[in-house]
């Protein structure tokens, strides 16, 4: 067996499954669960109509690099979206369709690390668990920044010493931030780039929850928009993963791309082509129609926005909790033990939420995530609603 498999953690999942296991929830209430971020807004229609108008696709063995359709696709979006000039991009060299990020960003990892290297993949803490995974089964040392609150809930990377750079071979983004929110600026992103041409590392950016935001008048930048910025036309070391769960609602198509530096998407097409992962034909035309179309992903939108407004006016007032920059994450502290509290609230009122420290790790005998929880507000606004009241009910009683 891969002795590398003995590093890894439990998934946050199972931590809170057991935390819960011996628990009798309050039975004269539904349970309500703001624990996973799984989409729960309607799939749009027209997708889901090309795909069953290209079923006959399945017939069809796909090619690792997608059709060029797509490609084009992905990249009229990359240019609209991050303000990318037009010619910048070139779909057969700077794009690749994968089968949604989770599956590239570990795919990407076994590309990327140099096994002969005393090499370091640097994270920020909390942190989606794939970065971790993938690492470890990569052959390379962790290295976690802690996203504070004193920092905006972004890692402090002025505080990051040269001989950590200098070991870095890949540097993990999450803008917004899975659980925080928050937003890396523009100016942070091309002063990383910097730093990663100083020293030789790849910048990772997970831009999944990009088209979660508030201000329809300032989307966020990205990765592509400082590499626009700065005239980088061949968008050396950077690479961005995309995707449609959450965007579009459709985290079961598993659709996405990953775009950059031509040279490392060679080498990872290269490495895709033995893994055998190629996006089926069917999926890669229904996924062209949503990358296509704004306005499903405005109303998208405007439904997360009508939630933070009403979940934030029940819980502000007895909870020390602020509106993200983005996603679809609330992140309260809860001011003590946040497993105990996801315990006793999960026996009290039947709402699931995640205890903030199983999404990070101890350095150093601290925990970023300690005495937080992440509240996804996935569910219908009436269960939100509801969830937030019996929320705020719980604190008031404790």
């Amino acid at each position: 067996m891969n002795n590398a498999l003995q590093h890894l953690q439990p998934y946050p999942f199972e931590k809170l499954r057991a935390l819960l296991g011996g628990v009798t929830p309050n039975p004269a209430k539904r349970p309500i669960a703001l624990s996973i971020g799984e989409p729960k807004h309607t799939s749009p229609a027209f997708v889901a109509q090309a795909l069953a108008d290209n079923l006959d696709k399945m017939a069809v063995y796909p090619t690792t690099a997608g059709i060029p359709a797509l490609r084009e696709a992905i990249v009229g979006w990359c240019e609209r979206r991050f303000s990318v000039p037009h010619g910048w991009l070139n779909a057969e060299k700077h794009v690749l369709p994968v089968n949604g990020t989770r599956e590239a960003l570990f795919a990407f990892t076994q590309t990327v690390v140099n096994r002969s290297d005393d090499g370091l993949v640097v994270s920020p803490n909390p942190f989606y668990q794939i970065y971790e995974g993938a690492a470890f089964l990569a052959g390379a040392k962790l290295h976690y920044l802690p996203c504070l609150v004193e920092h905006g809930f972004n890692p402090d990377f002025e505080a990051v010493p040269a001989d950590i750079w200098q070991r870095c071979q890949i540097l993990f983004l999450c803008s917004p931030g899975n659980p925080t929110g928050a937003l890396i600026p523009v100016q942070t992103l091309k002063k990383l780039i910097a730093l990663a041409d100083e020293h030789d590392f790849v910048i990772a950016a997970d831009e999944c929850y990009s088209e979660l935001y508030f201000d329809e008048g300032t989307p966020p930048a990205g990765l592509l928009t400082a590499c626009a910025e700065l005239g980088r036309t061949d968008f050396k070391r950077c690479v961005v993963f995309h995707s449609l769960s959450k965007r579009s609602n459709l985290p079961g198509l598993r659709s996405g791309f990953v775009a950059g530096d031509a040279e490392i998407l060679k080498a990872f097409l290269l490495y895709r082509t033995y893994h055998g992962c190629a996006m089926p034909v069917q999926t890669q035309l229904a996924s062209i129609a949503a990358w296509n179309d704004e306005d499903h992903v405005r109303a998208n939108r405007d439904l997360y926005r009508e939630k933070f407004d009403a979940v934030l006016d029940i819980l502000s007032p007895v909870m020390d909790v602020q509106r993200p920059d983005g996603s679809f994450y609330l992140w309260p502290n809860v001011g003590g033990d946040d497993a105990a509290f996801c315990r006793d609230l999960f026996e009290a009122e039947h709402v699931t939420v995640v205890p903030g420290s199983y999404l990070s790790r101890d350095v150093d005998g601290a925990n970023p995530g300690a005495g937080r929880v992440r509240m996804a507000l996935v569910a219908p606004l009436a269960e939100c609603v509801e969830a937030a009241e019996r929320i705020r009910n719980f604190v008031k009683a404790r």
